[in-house]
């Protein structure tokens, strides 16, 4: 038989291994009755027994299988210098010197090893599903990629013959960087159709405004293409556009144009909106963002002033001057929760055309105006759940969705697919 004896320098401890399997020990010591002896006698300390009897000291082998020494004696002594520097001085229990706060991104594998001083054993309690410890070292922990946000306690233990220490090992799982990747095409008759039921509080109202209750604000990035007017980027509202109110939102792509038209209330009684021309540019990314603070809209002549001032437009988050109009002094009316789409305005045509992109739609019942800074980040999309104002209604575009279906991240109105393919989702972005 052969017993394999070394130092395992980063568990501190003798590492010991015979037939019969493998352990950590320490307070070891190697015996030889009397220097004319030509075997050595290992012996547990801390247990007053022997772990080996009798065994022929070229038996006794490094983790290379070399020999201690060439003579029963070199054997003796240099095993004994070494089980001498392993695990402590009597009486010493171990210390736990790792760091016990360990910070893991959401998605990330943990790589977590404890040390601890003159430890030998080594105990965990409390282990969160799908965290564990590596074949062949307990001291090391690994996994937790599907760990949700939050802390995690964990009771981490080293133990040597003389005691042990406990302490808890403190896991906080944060979200990942917010990374935006995709966006959806549209060309052709492409558009999206969702339920317009669980906007109804948000775009809705049931008559004239009637003040902060029926504001909204609606966000979204579009790198609009084509040349061709009338190319519907959102609507919302009654199926009756010529006499049922909706929110239309369009794009002017004509050569000296290259603007967006806001329209709310009918084709019969409507207020419009005209940022300059070049504001929202053919194939370029553009922050479009437009606010309503919720007050009336329409019927009386002298008032037009104070309806158009309900509505603000944003372009890269730079406030717009509008030219502005009215057929029959706005719109008073209610916005019915019928129809909510991106890229076809109502049961008609106004397609959105030639590969214009739309990316990061959102809406809030409320009027976001002091936050278009925050929203628009200069520049660059950002996790807007995490906005101490979050939308009530959020379609990422692309990120975390799969086709026909593009999910709402906060609310219900999932959006469907129509006319398009799962190669209408592309990475092109802001």
């Amino acid at each position: 038989m052969t017993v394999t004896i070394y130092k395992d320098e980063a568990a501190n401890a003798i590492f010991v291994q015979d037939n019969n399997g493998a352990q950590f020990m320490n307070n070891l010591q190697v015996v030889m009755e009397n220097p004319t002896d030509t075997s050595l006698h290992i012996r547990d300390k801390s247990k007053d027994n022997y772990l080996f009897y009798a065994i022929p000291h070229d038996h006794v082998v490094d983790q290379d299988g070399n020999t201690y020494g060439a003579t029963p004696v070199l054997a003796c002594n240099a095993l004994n210098a070494l089980v001498s520097a392993a695990g402590g001085s009597d009486g010493v229990a171990p210390v736990i010197t790792s760091s016990t706060a360990v910070s893991l991104t959401g998605g990330d594998t943990l790589n977590y090893e404890l040390v601890a001083t003159d430890g030998v054993g080594y105990e965990w309690a409390n282990l969160p599903s799908g965290v564990t410890t590596v074949d062949g070292n307990v001291r090391k922990l690994i996994g937790g990629s599907s760990l949700p946000e939050g802390t995690y306690n964990i009771t981490a233990k080293a133990i040597n013959y003389f005691g042990e220490d406990t302490e808890t090992i403190t896991l906080t799982v944060s979200a990942p960087a917010f990374s935006n990747t995709k966006s959806v095409k549209f060309q052709n008759q492409d558009y999206l159709g969702a339920n317009a039921a669980p906007l109804d509080s948000v775009l809705g109202r049931s008559g004239n405004g009637s003040g902060s209750s029926d504001a909204w604000t609606i966000s979204m990035w579009v790198k609009p293409e084509g040349t061709q007017n009338n190319q519907t980027l959102f609507f919302y509202g009654g199926n009756d556009v010529s006499n049922e109110g909706n929110i239309w939102i369009r794009y002017y792509g004509g050569t000296s144009l290259q603007t967006i038209r806001l329209q709310y209330g009918s084709d019969n009684n409507r207020l419009t909106f005209i940022p300059p021309d070049e504001s929202f540019p053919r194939g370029q990314w553009t922050h479009l963002l437009i606010t309503y603070d919720g007050g009336t809209t329409g019927s009386s002549s002298g008032d037009l002033a104070d309806y158009y001032s309900r509505f603000s437009i944003y372009s890269n988050g730079v406030l717009q001057t509008t030219s502005n109009g009215h057929t029959n002094y706005g719109f008073s009316g209610e916005i019915k929760d019928e129809l909510l789409q991106v890229g076809r305005e109502g049961n008609e045509y106004s397609y959105m055309r030639s590969g214009g992109k739309v990316d990061g739609v959102a809406v809030w019942g409320s009027d976001q105006s002091s936050n278009v800074s925050d929203i628009y980040n200069s520049g660059t999309p950002r996790d807007l759940s995490s906005l101490t104002s979050s939308p009530d209604h959020w379609w990422r575009m692309g990120d975390g969705d799969t086709y026909p279906t593009i999910q709402d991240n906060v609310g219900t109105a999932h959006f469907v697919m129509y006319n398009m393919t799962a190669a209408d989702i592309v990475t092109d972005t802001p």
